[in-house]
């Protein structure tokens, strides 16, 4: 089981988007996300592919377009905070406002920017045939982006405008999968407390409490390991017996062996 992120490319479709809107309507978010579930999970079903038939391995890979549902009166739709797409000057933004009805903040002196909700992932709609394919024995590639926001509007679902934290998303699948491990891949080799400063001491092995301990006391960033630590924290406490192993990509065979990276532990 493969999920992704897909924050940068989803900006690049938003960009697409304003480029050409003077010439083809812009798409909505939902499709955006959607769209980057697509391309991203066919790239990883070639590279997978190839792979696997240099090691002589018969595994089909298959991509799933995933989509999650999200509550409707979840706290982040009235309080959007996820910045996307590119930057705008002030006039711009207020224009946009005016027009589609975004929600546009300044961005750290860089700009303005639309913001948009961050809601907790409820339900992965796709599940049955997500466990459909795991048990017939494939690699599959789903829940890219934390999957494309929906809501139930009655007999009917509808994509909504946000973006659901793909850690959080990818705890809870792990969860309805029985995952044995829960893997994170990150841009750091294991979890640090004091993280950048002299202080800065490398945490191999943690327990639940401990996590949650560190949490509080501000050691996690939450624009980088803090959703991470959270999301390791909602597995565990569901999955009751598994663990979740946190490293950088050229890392995270020797991290699953317990030779370096990160391992949290109920």
């Amino acid at each position: 089981m493969v999920t992704h992120g897909n924050g940068p490319q989803v900006g690049f479709e938003l960009l697409r988007n304003a480029s050409a809107s003077d010439i083809v309507p812009p798409d909505g978010m939902d499709v955006n996300v959607a769209a980057t579930q697509g391309y991203i999970g066919y790239l990883l079903q070639q590279v997978l592919g190839d792979v696997l038939e240099e090691r002589g391995r018969d595994i089909p890979v298959a991509s799933v377009v995933t989509q999650v549902l999200v509550d409707p009166a979840d706290p982040g739709f009235s309080n959007p905070t996820k910045p996307v797409g590119p930057f705008y000057t002030r006039e711009e933004a207020r224009k946009l406002m005016e027009s589609e009805g975004f929600v546009m903040r300044e961005d750290a002196g860089r700009g303005w920017r639309r913001v948009v909700a961050s809601p907790i992932p409820k339900k992965i709609i796709e599940l049955s045939s997500i466990q459909a394919l795991v048990r017939a024995g494939q690699i599959v590639i789903c829940t890219g982006g934390g999957g494309v926001p929906v809501v139930r509007e009655g007999h009917r679902i509808r994509g909504v405008a946000a973006v659901i934290d793909k850690d959080h998303a990818s705890a809870l699948l792990a969860t309805h999968l029985q995952a044995d491990t829960f893997v994170i891949s990150t841009g750091v080799r294991e979890v640090y407390a004091d993280f950048g400063k002299p202080s800065q001491r490398a945490l191999r092995r943690l327990t639940a409490e401990e996590a949650e301990d560190l949490m509080e006391q501000g050691h996690f960033a939450s624009g980088s390991m803090l959703p991470k630590i959270k999301a390791a924290l909602g597995f565990l406490k569901n999955c009751g017996t598994g663990r979740v192993v946190i490293s950088c990509p050229g890392s995270l065979l020797g991290a699953l062996a317990g030779e370096t990276g990160t391992t949290l532990v109920p």
